[in-house]
């Protein structure tokens, strides 16, 4: 490659991503989509006499992949990352799992083979950490969604790094062996445990030195040539250049200057996140779009669907809320870079026809051009879908939230017992997926044991039901141990009265085991599902699987209902206790004894200045903003207000508002004008 070649390749890349990022900003659509049509442009597909080098654009756009990610590790603190670790990787778990078998099952639709089958799952199951960056970026996108949208992609890129690994071994003739997988984890989990606790030892440190010398230069030079040394190390071990730029940026925000920092990588970054774009344009061939155009529709409409709703279920039975669940899910409905490197391994291996990539390129195009468009509409669409969902579902949202909040702080006082049970459904699990793919594997050869002892049509029979035989202790394992460890976790937010006394627990206790219930659920049995489909490609495993979530969901109903009854029924004893304290300006009602599971209620009197005098609750879709509800309204002589969605506030109204710690701070924010 010489000089001029490069210096063409990127000054075409620049004027024209620079003429179209201005076109598209003059008309209020993301630039996003302007380098994308700029990369269309100066590609090779178009008749445009302005065609940029492919390969040097592509190399140029991975230096955008790495500052960017770079960019969003500095975001994120170990601590920050920790604390939203279990809720993002319950939901990246769900939402990979339904992508993985919704792509092997559609493939199949297509009449592709079992392994281009499995390799469209793996391909629609990633989502683009820099395309969603870059949306967020513009868009101004902060807070909880923010942290939660980021945690998933983290997780994601390390179940597409797993991914990758298990594709190879049975695409290059190996078998996909528990012991196999292990090792890869086990693997990828040492690396990153030991690059993140020696980093911590230098990475911060050296950060200080350097900005000890108050030179920005220095420092720009020392941050970005961090960022490319872990980044280069974590692509010699063998994974990608995306995941060490990521810890890098967490390693140096544990120096504390990251704002500094940020402030002079932010040119260089957005330079090369353009020339990302513009490759990823580069890649759309109308023609193979034209060609496949089927598949890339369904596709397109699978990504978008699949993931807001695996999202959204997932985000929201860890704890996050109706609006942030939705936010979530509509952000994380597209695929990306990770998606190229997946279906390219595939024809590297020659394990799927040469379709499967431009196939992937056509559906990450389009779903790139939605993300943005989605993640101005989320919101809109959040209140939305709370207005909608029923009363009982309501008050369960409100409430859910808090309860899971106090699973995570409270002191575990049976953490031995659970970390027992969850190592027994552990074992339970590894034996079931093990045995259903020795069995199906090895399926002739056990007929061949059985037909001497029945007749050839017979034991083609017996085999199946053998082997279902072996695994259904297993199952029944896995129902048993589910079902106890969802008692003892709820167990500990609403503990049990004494024998002989009152449960006034029993409605919170039996709503939040079916939920916890339902979690674990997804949490196994979607996994297990994508693992095996691939083996039984001819049983529709997924219908058994949803068979038992509705069952869940019908009993998860009934005692939502029941519980709902328990609130309005804690509401009007609450409205006396108001009314007792109308002059009490403290900021907590005592928690009474007829009001487990909602919490101690937080007292709000509206004072003369606040914003929301004059409005109704309604009209300022509290519970949709912020997900706290207000459960009673106290107006001094008129006691009790019976209409408090839509009548309007008045000043000295004292207000009893329940919630999530957060979501009742940003309520009394909102009431306020704040």
């Amino acid at each position: 490659m010489q000089a001029h070649d490069f210096l063409l390749a990127l000054t075409i890349v620049l004027c024209v991503a620079a003429i179209t990022t201005v076109i598209f900003q003059r008309l209020r659509q993301p630039v996003v989509l302007g380098y994308m049509l700029a990369g269309l442009v100066v590609g090779p597909h178009v008749p445009i006499p302005l065609v940029a080098d492919s390969a040097i654009v592509l190399t140029l756009s991975e230096l955008g992949v790495i500052l960017l990610m770079f960019s969003l590790g500095m975001e994120f603190s170990l601590r920050k990352l920790l604390s939203v670790g279990p809720s993002a990787g319950i939901t990246a778990v769900v939402q990979c799992s339904v992508m993985v078998w919704v792509g092997f099952a559609v493939g199949q639709m297509f009449g592709w083979t079992t392994l281009e089958s499995v390799f469209m799952g793996a391909i629609i199951a990633i989502s683009s950490t820099t395309i969603i960056a870059k949306a967020f970026d513009e868009q101004k996108v902060k807070g909880r969604l923010r942290e939660l949208v980021v945690g998933v992609l983290v997780v994601e890129d390390i179940i597409a790094i797993l991914l990758m690994a298990i594709l190879t071994a049975i695409a290059s003739g190996g078998n996909l062996e528990a012991r196999t997988l292990f090792i890869s984890t086990a693997r990828l989990l040492g690396f990153l445990v030991a690059l993140v606790v020696v980093g911590l030892f230098i990475i911060p440190r050296a950060i200080r030195f350097v900005l000890r010398l108050r030179r920005d230069e220095t420092t720009l030079v020392a941050s970005i040539g961090i960022c490319f040394g872990v980044a280069l190390l974590a692509l010699e071990m063998g994974y990608s250049v995306a995941l060490g730029a990521f810890i890098a940026g967490v390693l140096v925000s544990e120096s504390g200057h990251t704002e500094r920092i940020e402030h002079l990588i932010a040119p260089v970054r957005d330079m090369f996140a353009a020339v990302f774009f513009v490759s990823v344009g580069m890649l759309i061939d109308p023609a193979l779009v034209q060609k496949y155009w089927v598949a890339v529709v369904v596709f397109s409409l699978l990504v978008i669907a699949g993931k807001f709703v695996s999202v959204f279920i997932g985000a929201f039975l860890t704890g996050n809320g109706t609006r942030t669940s939705v936010q979530t899910g509509m952000s994380l409905a597209q695929i990306g870079e990770f998606s190229f490197i997946i279906a390219a391994l595939g024809i590297s291996l020659k394990a799927t026809g040469e379709f499967l990539y431009p196939i992937a390129v056509a559906v990450s195009a389009i779903t790139t051009l939605t993300t943005p468009w989605f993640i101005r509409a989320s919101g809109p669409a959040a209140n939305w879908v709370d207005r909608k969902l029923p009363a009982a579902l309501q008050t369960f949202a409100t409430l859910y939230a808090s309860w899971i909040d106090g699973l995570k702080v409270r002191q575990v006082q049976k953490a031995e017992a659970n970390i027992r049970l969850a190592r027994w459904l552990l074992i339970d699990v590894t034996f079931l997926v093990g045995l259903i793919i020795a069995g199906t594997r090895y399926l002739d050869q056990i007929n061949r044991l059985i037909a001497p002892y029945f007749n050839l049509q017979t034991s083609t029979f017996i085999a199946p039901i053998t082997i279902a035989i072996v695994i259904l202790p297993f199952l029944i394992g896995i129902f048993r141990v589910g079902r106890s460890l969802g008692t003892s976790l709820a167990a500990q937010v609403f503990p049990p009265n004494d024998a002989g006394k009152l449960d006034l627990a029993h409605a919170p206790r039996r709503v939040f085991v079916v939920a916890l219930q339902l979690v674990l659920l997804l949490l196994v049995g979607l996994p297990v599902v994508a693992l095996i489909q691939p083996f039984l490609p001819g049983i529709p495993l997924i219908v058994v699987l949803l068979g038992l979530f509705l069952a869940l969901a019908f009993v998860f109903w009934r005692r939502a209902a029941n519980f709902q009854g328990h609130v309005r029924a804690a509401s009007e004893m609450l409205l006396e206790i108001l009314a007792r304290q109308a002059q009490n300006v403290g900021h907590r009602i005592p928690e009474a004894e007829f009001l487990p599971g909602l919490g101690p209620p937080t007292q709000v009197i509206l004072t003369v200045e606040a914003d929301a005098i004059g409005k109704t609750l309604a009209s300022l879709n509290l519970r949709g903003l912020t997900g706290a509800s207000v459960l009673a309204i106290h107006r001094g002589q008129q006691g009790m207000v019976v209409d408090i969605a839509h009548e309007p506030l008045q000043a000295g109204d004292v207000l009893a508002i329940v919630g999530a710690e957060e979501s009742v701070r940003m309520a009394k924010r909102l009431l306020s004008g704040n």
